[in-house]
C-alpha cells in the first residue's frame, strides 16, 4: 500500500503541474492589462497606437466638431459595458477596434470627412466598382498598396497609424476611423482566436 500511494505522488505531480499551466495559458491575458497588448506602457504596433491607449491622451473637441462633453465613440468599438453572461464577448474582444484619442482622433475625423466627400459624389453615380474607389482613394494621397477594395464596395486603409474602413453600398457612404487592433494585426480584422 505504502508504494502504491508513492509511485501516485510522483505521478500525480506532473499531472498537477500540467493542469495549472494549462489553466493559467488561454484567455487569461485581458486588452487593457497591464504588460497586455494595447494597455498603458505596452509596446504598440501602429504609430497612433499612443492614441489609442486609454490614458494615454485626452480627448478634446477637434476642428468643426461641435463640442458635446464627452465625444461618443465609434460604432465600430464593440467594448463591452458590463459582464458578459458567457464568455463569447470576452473571447472575441480582440475583434474590437482600439478607439482614437485626443489628435489621433482629431486626425481620423478629417479623414473620415476626407473620404466622405470624395466617394459620396461616386456611389451617388453608382460608379462604385473597386478600381473607381481605389482611384478616388489614391487620389486623396493614399498609397495603392494600403488601399483594399472589396467588389461590394467595402474598403479599408492602412494610413500608416490610422486605420479607415468603410463602405459605398446602401443609401450612403460610410467611414469609420479606427487605431487598429490590440493584437498588433494592423487595420486587418484579426482572424484567429481560442
Amino acid at each position: 500500500m505504502t508504494t502504491i500511494r508513492t509511485r501516485w505522488g510522483r505521478l500525480g505531480m506532473p499531472a498537477v503541474a500540467a493542469l495549472a499551466v494549462l489553466a493559467a495559458g488561454c484567455g487569461t491575458e485581458h486588452v487593457g492589462a497591464p504588460g497586455a497588448p494595447g494597455a498603458a506602457g505596452a509596446p504598440s504596433p501602429t504609430s497612433a497606437g499612443a492614441g489609442a491607449v486609454p490614458g494615454g491622451a485626452a480627448d478634446f473637441p477637434c476642428p468643426g466638431e461641435t463640442p458635446t462633453g464627452t465625444p461618443a465613440p465609434s460604432s465600430r468599438s464593440a467594448a463591452p459595458t458590463g459582464p458578459p453572461l458567457d464568455h463569447y464577448a470576452e473571447n472575441h474582444a480582440f475583434k474590437a477596434p482600439l478607439p482614437l484619442h485626443g489628435r489621433y482622433r482629431c486626425d481620423g475625423l478629417a479623414a473620415v470627412r476626407r473620404i466622405e466627400g470624395a466617394l459620396e459624389p461616386v456611389r451617388a453615380g453608382r460608379r462604385a466598382d473597386p478600381e473607381t474607389i481605389r482611384g478616388a482613394l489614391v487620389g486623396l494621397g493614399y498609397p495603392a498598396g494600403k488601399v483594399k477594395v472589396q467588389p461590394g464596395g467595402d474598403f479599408l486603409v492602412d494610413a500608416t497609424g490610422l486605420c479607415l474602413s468603410g463602405s459605398t453600398s446602401g443609401g450612403r457612404t460610410t467611414v469609420e476611423a479606427f487605431a487598429g487592433y490590440a493584437d498588433g494585426t494592423g487595420c486587418e480584422e484579426p482572424r484567429g482566436g481560442h
